[in-house]
């Protein structure tokens, strides 16, 4: 057990260590979406608009799921501590029963992705696309939820390595994958944006079987998978009502930057590509400060398991910290080469090319805007995860994104006439105004549960 007065050195040593992996895990996550995106951009933009509104719904989707998954981390965690292995299994079983449930109530309404698409306002060939790409990468919802549960798992035990080199290994194979069926290299058929989704599908699948397999030879006394079909009402339970919240805050998270790509398909389909790439250049950042936000829940979680207040609030600080560093050099990185940024996405020959890049630049610009911010209430929200606090932290987060944050980008984009660059400027208002919440109940819920005066 770790000792109680850990020094802020100390901790700043266990959240690099537990939180590196995790960060280059994320980040190898994310090249498979980044790949997709780099290379259906140099296929066509109408293929690249397509696969940002269909990854959009997709991720919406998968991400209220994926709650039950995080669910298991502080869980887990603080069972672990606790030494119950028994509790350990329950909580990652009932995790993925939950998972596995909503994978199958959530597939059915994309069949009808096109009609969707369109009854929404978007260009008739980005949604004929976008529903090419939607009837085969559906079919990755359920395999996806398993991989979240299965890491989350993992994570909470602390064994980082295994989902490094799995997401590593995956992340190469999907570019090949990529390579040889958006362009029909190598003696493949050129099946364009269906490419890119049966490489993710392929990716995906390939990731359970290799966290499945080292999960029974390396972690066998927890038996993960015995008794798998018995019910467990009690964990169940338990399971879906810390879930359901984080899941809902994803939502409104994810949902606001979705909302903000329809929007900006009502601007017009080169806008739509240009927020794509800029979301790619944002979202690859925000790996980082989740990875550190991944770290600080495991942390946080076991901490509360021992009941020990004094590494909570000093690995709280230091996490928070760390990230906060990293995300002013990010900004800095924002704010001096946003076209070349930009720029690494678009085919050269590409004739919309100035075009895109310029409306694009504007948008990683405001980007930089809202690193800090962004990193903010992602730590925060780990930290209260690790307190098992979500329900508050969800009305939170629904109220900045969409009461404050939504409406401020609707205003600027097209009452005020600032087009895609208002729409993200409003995102920033969100974002700002998440950050200041949920610091401010993470720290009143600590001094709350441990009396820290």
């Amino acid at each position: 057990m770790e000792r109680i007065a850990q020094s802020y050195p100390e901790h700043i040593r266990a959240v690099a260590k537990l939180g590196l992996p995790l960060i280059l895990s994320n980040v190898a996550q994310f090249a498979i979406h980044m790949t997709d995106t780099i290379m259906l951009g140099w296929y066509n933009v109408t293929a690249l608009a397509a696969s940002t509104i269909a990854g959009t719904m997709l991720f919406v989707v998968f991400i209220v799921g994926a709650g039950f998954a995080q669910a298991v981390t502080p869980l887990v965690a603080s069972a672990a501590e606790e030494g119950d292995e028994t509790q350990v299994r329950r909580v990652t079983r009932m995790g993925l029963w939950l998972s596995i449930f909503y994978g199958l109530a959530v597939t059915v309404p994309f069949f009808w992705a096109k009609d969707i698409l369109i009854a929404i306002g978007q260009d008739a060939d980005v949604a004929q696309l976008a529903h090419y790409y939607l009837q085969i990468t559906i079919w990755q919802m359920i395999p996806a939820l398993i991989v979240m549960t299965l890491k989350s798992f993992l994570s909470a035990l602390e064994h980082i390595s295994v989902l490094l080199w799995a997401t590593v290994g995956t992340a190469v194979m999907n570019g090949f994958v990529n390579y040889a069926l958006i362009f029909g290299n190598w003696g493949a058929p050129e099946l364009g944006i269906r490419g890119a989704a049966i490489a993710s599908v392929t990716v995906t699948i390939v990731s359970v079987a290799i966290l499945v397999g080292y999960t029974l030879r390396v972690l066998p006394q927890y038996q993960l998978f015995k008794n798998f079909l018995r019910s467990d009402r009690e964990i169940l339970n338990r399971v879906f009502r810390l879930g359901w919240p984080i899941g809902l805050t994803s939502l409104a998270e994810g949902g606001l930057f979705s909302a903000s790509a329809v929007m900006m398909g009502w601007i017009g389909a080169i806008e739509l590509a240009a927020h794509g790439i800029a979301i790619q250049l944002a979202s690859l950042t925000f790996m980082v400060h989740i990875g550190f936000s991944q770290a600080a829940t495991v942390r946080a979680g076991r901490a509360l398991g021992r009941k020990d207040p004094v590494s909570l609030r000093r690995g709280g600080i230091t996490a928070i910290c760390m990230s906060g560093l990293f995300a002013l050099v990010t900004s800095a990185l924002f704010m001096l080469f946003p076209e070349f940024l930009v720029s690494l996405f678009v085919d050269p020959d590409e004739p919309a090319r100035l075009t895109l890049v310029s409306v694009g630049a504007q948008l990683v610009v405001i980007a930089a805007l809202f690193q800090i911010v962004d990193a903010a209430q992602v730590l925060a929200l780990g930290l209260l995860r690790g307190l098992q606090d979500t329900a508050v932290p969800m009305v939170m987060a629904t109220i900045s994104y969409w009461v404050i944050g939504l409406p401020a980008s609707y205003v600027l984009a097209f009452w005020f006439g600032y087009g895609a660059a208002g729409l993200w400027m409003g995102l920033v208002v969100g974002l700002a105004v998440a950050s200041v919440l949920l610091m401010w109940r993470f720290w009143k819920q600590l001094f709350k549960q441990f009396q820290i005066t």
